[in-house]
Parts: C-alpha cells; sequence; structure tokens
C-alpha cells in the first residue's frame, strides 16, 4: 500500500513542484510540522524557512499558506525558490539585505520575528 500523498507548490506567477511524496516537512508559525498521508486536516501559515519534500526537493520560502486534506497538499508561497537555485553570492545579499531591514528601528516586533528567521534559515543553507 503506497505512503504517498499529492502535493502542489504554487508561488503568484507560476507553479514551482507538482508530485507525489511520502512526507514534507513544513516552517510553520507553530513550528517545523510533518505531513504524513493520513495526517489531519490542516490549515496554517508559514514562516521563512525551508520546505523539505521528501528526501531530494528543498525549497527556501519566506510566507505563505499550507492546505492539507484529503492527502492533498496545497502551498501557496509569495516567495520560494528551489535551494538548487540560490548560490552563496544570491544568499548573502538575501542575508546582508535582511540585516539592513533589522537595524531599521521603524519595524515591528512580528516583522523583526520573521526577519531574524529568514536570517537563520538562510546562514543554514550551504
Amino acid at each position: 500500500m503506497s505512503q504517498e500523498f499529492k502535493i502542489e507548490i504554487i508561488s503568484p506567477d507560476r507553479s514551482i513542484f507538482s508530485g507525489n511524496t511520502d512526507e514534507a516537512i513544513l516552517p510553520c508559525f507553530e513550528g517545523q510540522v510533518t505531513i504524513l498521508k493520513d495526517h489531519i486536516p490542516l490549515i496554517t501559515y508559514l514562516r521563512p524557512g525551508i520546505i523539505e519534500i521528501g528526501k531530494n526537493e528543498k525549497f527556501f520560502t519566506e510566507d505563505g499558506t499550507v492546505e492539507f486534506s484529503d492527502n492533498n497538499l496545497l502551498i501557496l508561497a509569495t516567495t520560494i525558490q528551489s535551494l538548487k537555485l540560490i548560490n552563496a553570492k544570491h544568499k548573502n545579499n538575501m542575508i546582508q539585505e535582511a540585516e539592513k531591514e533589522l537595524s531599521t528601528s521603524q519595524i515591528s516586533d512580528k516583522q523583526k520575528y520573521i526577519l531574524n528567521y529568514k536570517i537563520e534559515t538562510l546562514k543554514q543553507i550551504n
């Protein structure tokens, strides 16, 4: 019996990923959420972090929403990139931009929280 479920990742301008997997790990505000086949229905928000699909696909996201029901996982993300496409220069530029924005005194605590997650996640990408 297959343990796979359907997954689709969509950004505003295109479909990023569509297929089947046996596991997805998502960076949610509640913490890391692992989705397996027959998981309870779920609707939640993504925070900056790494989405892992199976063992081979990884994506960096900054935000989005997640819906899981009837063994269908739908991820809507405004900013998402495959880790395969993020080189060191691009990663360092994103870190510098986030640190610059974080140093601004006119951002809310929520924005600081999100930027800190973004910076820490980017630093972990090899």
